[in-house]
């Protein structure tokens, strides 16, 4: 039987113009200003006359380890919305944008796939509205009027030896990871070491995700640290004068974007952090405006639930006060069997002994759900066609055994009509009582907070601290930073931070490297084992699969 792809499905859809998508959630001509004829951005000022609104529900998607046997943690979640919609609710997504690193290289793209998707697709996976080239543009503009600064005088003696801020770019390329500029002579700048990060892990993208209105947005842009002067001091985007600057180059971007699934849900989709080098959430603007304009607001946190959702828990709402009142937690059979031991090749045989050996790893997420974060779960098995009914009821008695639901997620194949049965169990779980809680305290010391999401979370025995780490933990503390949240960058592949260590692994440390502050997002982030901010593209990447024909038609975008 052959099936569509992704894209091809997308093209084959007729979408509702966004106008009538917006207008049905009873918004007028000056709350969103159009961006074509399937897209368009909400006004954020509309928060303000909404004050007074009871929010909706807010539904929490995560998932297990990831795998190379993929999980659907985006298919599910749009699929859940089309389900809410299906049984009568009024819902509403809120994803975050896909970077262009993985969309042209491994990963692919990141609207949903099969019957469940957000469309345009192409439009989303690609340019979209610009908001990346907008951060993109802006954390450049602040490189460069650092350089430009110690140029012309460096009245802010600034130190050179210590400059913390990095130039980006959207792409996957690990020829910028260490570069050196400012050659040639005195008219080129300060000879010095430095490198790229991508967009996505720029704390500027993480300032325009934490921000709660364009005010919000230029106070956290003033705080951000850009290196140090000869007094070990911090000099900040404020001190260089570039606020104002970086907040005109942002105040489109800060509007959230508002698509449709194929089943015309509207979809919020604004802010793209990766999970494993960056805080991994969408926008607090859009969650907070799809809560208010819609009875469940259905969200995701990236990758497996030890890092996106410990990061939506511990940074996104305590700093939104923002409180989830359902998880959903999405694993495959296929994954659990590859946590289990068997290889990719291998998993459309039917093992139920490599289902069994898989099953801690998600059995430690389930624990971190209900009781790490005291938060009422649902287990969603996003099926696929080699599995079998044994396995199937393996993955049942052991969801069981803790009390926990199992449902089997068909959207890929039937849209919202394949999550109805989903949707119902999470509506139900969204009334349920609810002790949610943070993983670690503000109050906590900096090691505290480490040791607590190791020895909670990650199921470790402790966060071991390089002396170069120790020292800049103590240099944090000094400066005032003690009490900001911790921003994990890990891989995603393990609870651990080695990456061959899969399942649910015991008695492993965590190797923190560096730990640097993000004064404007308001967190610190702490580097583990070999986790880098610039990732880089596979033997075969996806862009050697990629087309466009003479009508514009693009092919092979996943």
């Amino acid at each position: 039987m052959a099936f569509l792809s992704d894209i091809e499905i997308a093209l084959q859809t007729t979408m509702k113009p966004i106008q009538e998508i917006v207008e049905d959630l009873g918004l007028t001509d000056e709350s969103y200003d159009l961006y074509g004829k399937y897209k368009a951005k909400l006004n954020v000022r509309e928060l303000d006359q909404l004050a007074e609104r009871p929010n909706g529900k807010l539904i929490l998607v995560t998932a297990i380890t990831p795998t190379p046997a993929g999980e659907g943690k985006t298919t599910t979640s749009v699929g859940l919305a089309d389900g809410l919609s299906a049984i009568g609710k009024k819902a509403m997504l809120a994803l975050r944008e896909p970077s262009l690193g993985p969309v042209f290289g491994m990963k692919g793209g990141a609207a949903g796939g099969g019957y469940a998707q957000v469309v345009p697709m192409e439009d989303i996976n690609l340019h979209f509205t610009g908001d990346f080239h907008a951060i993109s543009a802006a954390n450049n503009l602040l490189a460069a009027l650092l350089d430009n600064h110690i140029h012309h005088g460096n009245a802010l003696q600034i130190d050179s030896r210590r400059i913390t801020w990095k130039r980006v770019v959207d792409m996957n390329d690990r020829q910028l990871r260490h570069i050196v500029n400012g050659l040639q002579g005195k008219a080129n700048g300060v000879p010095r070491e430095d490198g790229f990060d991508i967009t996505v892990a720029s704390e500027m993208m993480a300032i325009l995700c934490l921000s709660n209105s364009l005010t919000d947005l230029k106070e956290k842009l003033a705080k951000i640290i850009v290196g140090y002067n000869l007094n070990a001091q911090p000099v900040t985007a404020g001190d260089l004068k570039a606020t104002g600057a970086l907040a005109a180059l942002l105040k489109d971007a800060i509007h959230p974007n508002v698509v449709q699934t194929l089943e015309h849900t509207p979809a919020l989709i604004h802010g793209g952090p990766f999970a494993n080098i960056a805080h991994g959430c969408n926008s607090v603007l859009a969650t907070k405006m799809a809560l208010k304009y819609a009875d469940y607001c259905v969200t995701e946190a990236g990758f497996g639930g030890d890092l996106g959702a410990e990061k939506f828990i511990d940074i996104k709402c305590r700093m939104a006060e923002l409180q989830p009142d359902a998880v959903v937690l999405v694993a495959t059979i296929r994954a659990l069997k590859m946590h289990g031991g068997v290889a990719k090749s291998e998993l459309g045989a039917e093992n139920i002994e490599a289902v069994l050996a898989g099953l801690p790893n998600l059995e430690r997420h389930l624990s971190n759900m209900q009781e790490t974060f005291g938060l009422p779960v649902v287990v969603a098995i996003n099926q696929f066609p080699t599995d079998t009914q044994a396995e199937l009821d393996a993955v049942q008695a052991a969801c069981q055994a803790r009390g926990v639901d199992v449902v089997i997620s068909e959207v890929w194949e039937k849209g919202g009509a394949g999550g109805v049965a989903l949707a119902e169990k999470v509506v139900e779980l969204a009334e349920r009582e609810n002790h949610f809680q943070f993983a670690y305290d503000l109050e906590d010391t900096i090691e505290e907070k480490l040791n607590k999401i190791v020895q909670k979370v990650y199921g470790g025995e402790k966060a071991v601290l390089t002396p170069a780490a120790r020292f800049e933990m103590k240099e944090l503390e000094r400066l005032g930073f003690g009490n900001y949240p911790i921003c994990m960058a890990k891989t995603q592949y393990s609870f651990s931070d080695n990456p061959t260590l899969i399942g649910a692994p015991t008695d492993f440390d965590v190797t923190i490297r560096q730990l640097k502050v993000s004064a404007g997002a308001g967190f610190i982030v702490a580097l583990t084992g070999a986790m880098m901010t610039m990732p880089g593209l596979p033997k075969v990447p996806a862009a050697e699969g990629i087309d466009v024909d003479e009508f514009g038609t693009i092919t092979g975008l996943f």
